[in-house]
């Protein structure tokens, strides 16, 4: 047995508890206590060094893939101009071989001040190969006349359900797609091959690992072919070598195969719920919203799936005895998700998850209550879509929307994730932006910042949170007798620096399952 000493250890059981020391048993926590009593039943210890130990974070909703590729092909997320954009797409299509596709992700024109979205013939006189470039939200993208030709999108082509074809004024495609309309082009793209997708699995977990994170609860198998490939690729990735908790959700397209024929990787691979898109985002203004965007009165966003057809989903889920994750930001979406799974309630000892949750309403907390759910917040979102989205929602919406204190204090289960590639995989970043609701450096209180949450509800969202996400809060996500030994430690306490000093924290060690995983400074 190992005994673990000699730092802050956080149990995260209640706010300001902590342990002087852990004793761990083949992954498994046996006792917290002192030193003295507890060193007796040590075979080694591990001295902490003075650093600060913590439950193992874990994000509770992200595209682990979509993250690999972001770190291993162009990234347009951190471009603050639409010329700053032009430049880097001539230099990558500069390194283009003949008929190659250059593929970009993460722009966001929001941050631009001229909030340019380009024309594909603009795109065109780049490169004359096909082109796609997906935007952070990942509900839309942009494409080049030689990408719509190869995807057979026309001046005739149709909008398909739950999906926007954007045409100019003279009916001819922009080659602005939005949610549905994307899975033409992305049909049309080469498929990554095992080894890439294996590459993209080991680089996002590599980098989640020496970001303190123990584990992802991610979405990647219905976009890469058969939902072997990416399983594979996990596979391939994930294990006794590589020790990595990743909890599969499963896009409602390729559920009922996964279910019949997947075999898994456990305790490390482990199957989740159907995942359902409900609606789109709102940078696009593709999150449905009950009634239209303040800033475009002609627009209220796109249900991707009918009420019917949402409650046919959750109740093919349910044929399997399965809970469901709904994609849910605007609050016509919250609405429809609500009304399907009243309808068929989640099976005893699951759990369903409403995933984003932005823009919600009093009525439908009340609604929410009467559930067995969580839901999976993304902090960043805060300091990312503001000051923008005041413009979108109007003062009234906004009462209600990203009101990550008022959902947590309604006693509903919170979890905390990135939606990575969407935003930085980096914890901190979320903690620090639940906490201060502003990017760092900013000087203000804080966007709505009656909804800032402690230090100790944002740390929590990241452990007891995606926990309890999973129905795992026995076993995961504190530091007590009986649960896994996942840890994450820092170079300092996030209780007590400054608040912008949160983002300063080194991992030290991140530790899978009573094994390290990741020490600072070696490879």
């Amino acid at each position: 047995m190992e005994l673990w000493h000699n730092g802050t250890i956080y149990t995260m059981n209640k706010e300001g508890e902590t342990s002087e020391a852990v004793l761990v048993n083949d992954g498994v926590i046996a006792a917290i206590g002192s030193y003295s009593e507890l060193k007796p039943q040590a075979d080694r210890e591990i001295d902490l060094e003075g650093n600060v130990l913590y439950p193992g974070f874990v994000d509770s909703h992200l595209h682990l893939i979509g993250h690999g590729q972001k770190l291993l092909q162009l990234d347009l997320s951190k471009v603050q101009s639409s010329a700053d954009m032009r430049d880097r797409l001539v230099q990558e299509a500069g390194k283009l071989a003949p008929g190659e596709w250059l593929i970009g992700d993460g722009w966001d024109e929001n941050n631009f001040p001229d909030r340019k979205i380009f024309h594909r013939q603009e795109l065109d006189e780049i490169t004359e190969s096909p082109m796609v470039l997906r935007r952070v939200c990942r509900h839309a993208l942009l494409a080049n006349s030689a990408a719509l030709e190869l995807a057979g999108i026309t001046d005739h082509t149709e909008n398909p359900d739950g999906g926007l074809i954007v045409k100019d004024a003279d009916g001819q495609p922009t080659g602005y797609l939005h949610d549905a309309a994307q899975e033409i082009m992305l049909a049309a793209m080469p498929e990554p091959s095992l080894n890439e997708l294996t590459r993209a699995v080991d680089t996002a977990v590599k980098d989640m690992l020496s970001l303190g994170l123990t584990g992802a609860h991610t979405e990647d198998m219905a976009y890469y072919g058969a939902y072997s490939r990416p399983l594979e690729a996990f596979k391939n990735v994930i294990g006794e070598n590589l020790k990595f908790r990743a909890h599969l959700l499963r896009h409602h397209a390729v559920f009922e195969e996964m279910e019949q024929h997947a075999v898994y990787k456990e305790p490390f691979i482990d199957p989740g719920p159907m995942k359902i898109f409900a609606d789109g985002a709102l940078g696009g203004r593709t999150a449905l919203l009950t009634t239209p965007y303040t800033d475009d009165p002609s627009a209220s966003g796109v249900a991707i799936h009918s009420p019917d057809g949402l409650r046919e989903l959750v109740a093919k889920a349910r044929r399997y005895q399965e809970a469901v994750a709904i994609h849910v930001i605007g609050d016509l979406a919250l609405e429809m998700a609500l009304d399907a799974l009243e309808a068929h309630p989640v099976p005893a000892g699951k759990r369903d998850r409403l995933i984003h949750t932005v823009v919600v309403r009093e009525d439908l907390v009340q609604r929410m209550q009467k559930l067995d759910l969580a839901l999976d917040l993304q902090p960043q979102f805060v300091s990312s879509d503001f000051p923008w989205v005041m413009e979108r929602l109007g003062n009234e919406r906004l009462e209600w929307s990203y009101a990550w204190n008022r959902l947590i204090n309604s006693g509903l289960i919170c979890a905390g994730g990135s939606d990575a590639p969407v935003e930085d995989v980096d914890p901190l970043l979320g903690i620090h932006a639940a906490v201060t609701r502003r990017r760092a450096g900013e000087l203000h209180e804080g966007y709505m910042p009656q909804e800032k949450l402690s230090r100790f509800e944002a740390i929590r969202l990241y452990t007891a949170g995606s926990a309890g996400a999973i129905r795992k809060e026995d076993s995961r996500g504190k530091v007590a007798p009986g649960f896994d030994a996942d840890f994450t430690v820092l170079d300092r306490d996030l209780f007590k620096v400054e608040e912008d000093d949160i983002l300063k924290a080194e991992t030290i060690l991140t530790v899978v399952d009573g094994d390290v995983m990741y020490r600072k400074g070696e490879k």
